[in-house]
Order: structure tokens, then sequence, then C-alpha cells
């Protein structure tokens, strides 16, 4: 049995992303996320694109106040 995600268009990417439809289509275009063509449009699975978020989100610095006190 096969299950398949959900597929995204570029403007609902873009929507989900906070972005303008630009930035996935270039992400398309420099093959640096997967898509898939259906015919002539171009769709993102729901999977790839939490993947893309996650390998992208930058945890926060913890800092211990001492460490700052040192560099001025």
């Amino acid at each position: 049995m096969v299950i398949v995600d959900r597929l995204l268009s570029v403007q609902q990417v873009a929507e989900l992303l906070g972005t303008g439809v630009r930035f996935p289509r270039r992400l398309i275009e420099e093959r640096r996320i997967t898509f898939v063509k259906v015919g002539r449009h171009v769709r993102i699975p729901e999977s790839v694109l939490s993947a893309y978020v996650a390998e992208h989100t930058v945890q926060p610095v913890t800092v211990r106040r001492a460490a700052l006190r040192g560099a001025a």
C-alpha cells in the first residue's frame, strides 16, 4: 500500500511559508526542494515542505551572562 502525501501548489507553498511565489519557484528551479510534475503543473509534497522547514530552522543560542562580560 502506497501512502501519498498531499500535493501543494506553488501558491499554497508560498502562503504556508509566508513568502511570495517567487521563493518556492526559485527553490524548484535551483533543485533545492523535491517536486512533482503533474502534466505542466508543479506540485510539492507536504512532507517535503515540512522537512525543508525543519532542516532550515535555526535554534536559538543560549549564552551564559559570564561569557558576555569577557567579550567587551
